[in-house]
């Protein structure tokens, strides 16, 4: 059985609790799904990356994204192979991707990220360690959640 949530408290849990955010983007006319370390704020997703790469010359071609986080995954084999199910929470969402040019937002955001992680949100950052990543932010602009029992 699914249920659909829209409920952001519950969407927030779920983001909360996932390790890792599959971003999905358009490459011409080629679909291109990656894994990201991610942090959130609410309305906004952060990930970081190096400054060249396949995601960034799409993302500045293409801003438009969607997202995909999930967490409690669990699969439940049954004797008929139809019958098994794979239980868990999701949550998809689309966005416009932002890159973060000023030093103070991307320190903001790094320490989003690492929050995240370490729950820990007072990281310092050197000028050369800004200069060498590139941050972004993703601008949801809709979101919606599944449970699967």
């Amino acid at each position: 059985m699914s249920k659909i949530f829209t409920d952001i408290e519950w969407i927030e849990e779920v983001i909360n609790a996932a390790p890792i955010c599959r971003l999905g983007m358009v490459d011409g006319d080629e679909p291109y799904v990656i894994p990201v370390n991610f942090g959130y704020e609410r309305g906004s997703l952060y990930f970081h990356s190096s400054l060249r790469g396949r995601k960034i010359k799409i993302l500045k071609k293409n801003n438009k994204v969607c997202f995909e986080i999930e967490t409690d995954i669990k699969i439940v084999n049954a004797e008929n192979p139809c019958e098994s199910v794979v239980q868990g929470k999701s949550v998809i969402g689309l966005g416009v991707a932002n890159f973060l040019e000023d030093d103070k937002d991307k320190i903001h955001a790094l320490n989003v990220i690492m929050k995240h992680y370490t729950d820990r949100c007072d990281y310092e950052f050197s000028e050369s360690a800004l200069a060498s990543v590139l941050v972004i932010r993703i601008d949801i602009t809709s979101v919606s959640g599944k449970q699967i029992e």
